[in-house]
């Protein structure tokens, strides 16, 4: 697994399909923006390749912009296509696969409150 930790310019246009290339045998990390509070990767598979079972601690939305993906969500095989995404939810075992060969862009947020109403009145939950 080849991984780029650089942040992509600032107030440039990027095409980000194009910012990130297949290699064989690879899976390749282009880093968008890091912070503190969730990070933005683009994302490019060889075919055969895969990122072996994790579980994550926060939520992570999955966008497919080339080619297609398996992404296995708790034993539950979820075929993506160029154009569509899912959200991985925290704390579920996943797994990221390439039949064949595609790009994705994941987005984690690391957030550990969510806003909730109490009659009118904002609070956080933790």
């Amino acid at each position: 697994m080849s991984s780029n930790h650089q942040e992509l310019e600032k107030a440039k246009t990027h095409i980000i399909v194009e910012i990130i290339e297949y290699i064989p045998n690879s899976v390749v990390i282009k880093t968008i923006i890091k912070k503190s509070t969730g990070n933005i990767s683009a994302v490019s598979f060889d075919s055969g390749e895969a990122l072996s079972e994790k579980t994550s601690p926060f939520d992570t939305f999955i966008q497919i912009i080339d080619g297609e993906a398996v992404i296995v969500i708790d034993n539950k095989a979820h075929k993506l296509v160029i154009g569509e995404s899912i959200i991985i939810p925290a704390h579920t075992r996943n797994i990221i696969e390439a039949k064949v060969r595609f790009k994705m862009i994941s987005t984690i947020i690391k957030s550990g409150y969510d806003e909730v109403s109490l009659d009118g009145i904002s609070a956080y939950s933790v």
